[in-house]
This record gives structure tokens, C-alpha cells and sequence, in this order.
């Protein structure tokens, strides 16, 4: 997908790069929160388990679509559903990884914005998943769905909650997959220029049938993900582009606690137009010196 950007700014703002080692650092970090805070509330089936029925009887109360009835259309074609689970498995952290380096070689502030952003609904995802744990719609017998990942592959998950060691499978709302992909679609989108950018909201459209056709999620985890989303936006100011007297672009943001800066550029003056005598309107003649000459 063409992702048009500016050329390199020559005479406009430039942003400073936070250092690379505390990135990492920091985004590491923030991964190994996601993936610890998730194992802390195993052992809550039963509660799990409840937290699902209402879910359930909540979504029909509200007449929102089956989750079935995109599984039912997956199902057709075995060579789709594998695909569709792989996706599921594989895309999630590597584009959001190559999102988040790319911003950081060439939207620096955009970058800092897209971190905050994550790491906002990082944490406010693992609050309602220690207060809230929801078993997935694949493993509530009432709802007829498939179990796509065990019985067609690729899985993620093992084959019971109870000795699953990677990951906590009562952690369905909100979907993290669904927020990931949502946050780089806007960052894409904020951070380029190209009128094919708005196509990057299909890949949070993709995302969403595949974790509703592999009954990994309900539509109302997506919906709180996207509400944890919105209100992230509210509190992170995105960076903007205003334009310089140039006509040229140059990316705005307010000071990042974390170091990066601002730096303006020089603007260089123009040197004031000299008039040759000829060209002023109305220029007396010089006074002729009497005597002079003599």
C-alpha cells in the first residue's frame, strides 16, 4: 500500500529521536507487563464462565449480528480458515512491531505519540482483564461455535485454560488484537499524506472478522476496545503537521516528558531589495550645485 511522506525536511522542524536503547527498553517492558498481567487472573473458570453468559445474552439483547454467522462463511473452505489462523497467530505483534519502527525512523513524533497511546490501552485492557476475566465464545457451548485453532490450526492457545503457561485465555475483553490494529490504522493514517491512507483501516476490519470467525472474541470486546481507544485519543495529544511559509509541511508537537524536543529551524531573512533610482515614482531630480564645475 503506498504510504506517500514528505521528503526530508530541509529549513522546517525536525523532532529529536528518544534514544534507541530506552525504546526498547521501554517497549520490551511493556510486553512483558501484557504478557504477566494476563497469568494473574487465572483460576477463575467459574467466574469466567458466568461473565460469558451475560456477555452472550447481552449481545443478542442489544440485537448485534452472531458471531456464527462469520464463522459460518470461514468454515466453506479449509484453506481459508487455516489462513484466517494464521493470521490470527502471526500479524498481530510483528505489524504492530513495524509500525511502531517505522514511525520511529520517520515520524519521531508521531512515534512517541503511537507508544503512549499503546501503553494507555495496554493498562486499562489488563485492568478490566483482572476485574472482569471472560471465557471466549469458542469455549461457551451455547453460543455453537467452532473452535477453528484447534481443530484446523494454527493455534496460540493450548487445548485447556488450565495448562495453557503462555497465555491467560479468560482475558477476551477487551481484544488487544482488535486495539493494536485499530491504533496503527490512526497512526498511519495521522502520520502520512498519501489519499490512499484511509485504506489502513482495513487492516482493524480484517482483524476484526478474523477474531470473531475464529470465536476467539465477541463483538463487544472489540467495541470496549475501541471505546478504551477513543478515550486514549482524548488524553495523548496526536502530533500536526502545520504549514510553513514555504508551502512545505513540518510536524508539531508539545514537549515529551521523556526528552525529545522540538527543534526549530533558522529562517533566513531575506535580503531587502535595493530600488535603482530609476524605479522610484516621482523622484525629485538632484539639485543642481551652483558654482560647481568652475
Amino acid at each position: 500500500m503506498e504510504c506517500r511522506t514528505e521528503p526530508a525536511e530541509k529549513g522546517s522542524a525536525a523532532i529529536q529521536r528518544p534514544p534507541l536503547v530506552r525504546e526498547l527498553l521501554l517497549v520490551a517492558g511493556l510486553f512483558l507487563v501484557y504478557k504477566l498481567g494476563r497469568q494473574l487472573v487465572t483460576g477463575h473458570t467459574a467466574e469466567a464462565f458466568d461473565n460469558a453468559r451475560r456477555v452472550w445474552d447481552l449481545e443478542r439483547l442489544a440485537h448485534l449480528p452472531g458471531e456464527g454467522g462469520v464463522q459460518a462463511a470461514m468454515l466453506h473452505s479449509d484453506t481459508l480458515v487455516h489462513g484466517v489462523n494464521t493470521y490470527y497467530a502471526t500479524v498481530h505483534f510483528p505489524a504492530t512491531a513495524a509500525f511502531l519502527i517505522w514511525l520511529y525512523l520517520r515520524r519521531p513524533g508521531h512515534y512517541v505519540w503511537a507508544r503512549r497511546v499503546l501503553a494507555a490501552i495496554t493498562a486499562a485492557a489488563l485492568v478490566v482483564h483482572l476485574t472482569f476475566p471472560l471465557a471466549p465464545p469458542r469455549m461457551l457451548a451455547l453460543t455453537g461455535l467452532v473452535d477453528t485453532g484447534q481443530e484446523y490450526g494454527p493455534t496460540v492457545y493450548g487445548a485447556s485454560p488450565e495448562t495453557d503457561s503462555l497465555s491467560n485465555q479468560f482475558a477476551a475483553m477487551p481484544s488487544l488484537h482488535f486495539g493494536w490494529a485499530l491504533v496503527v490504522a490512526v497512526g498511519l493514517i495521522a502520520a502520512t499524506r498519501s489519499r490512499w491512507r484511509w485504506l489502513w483501516l482495513l487492516h482493524p476490519l480484517l482483524t476484526l472478522l478474523v477474531i470473531v470467525g475464529t470465536a476467539n472474541h465477541y463483538w463487544l470486546d472489540a467495541i470496549v476496545a475501541a471505546a478504551l481507544l477513543g478515550i486514549a485519543l482524548a488524553v495523548v495529544r496526536l502530533p500536526h503537521r502545520a504549514a510553513t511559509t514555504a508551502g512545505s509541511t513540518k510536524e508539531l508537537v508539545g514537549a515529551d516528558h521523556s526528552g525529545s524536543e522540538v527543534l526549530e529551524a533558522p529562517q533566513v531573512l531575506e535580503a531587502p531589495q535595493v530600488l535603482e533610482t530609476s524605479e522610484v515614482p516621482d523622484a525629485p531630480d538632484a539639485p543642481e550645485l551652483v558654482g560647481a564645475g568652475r
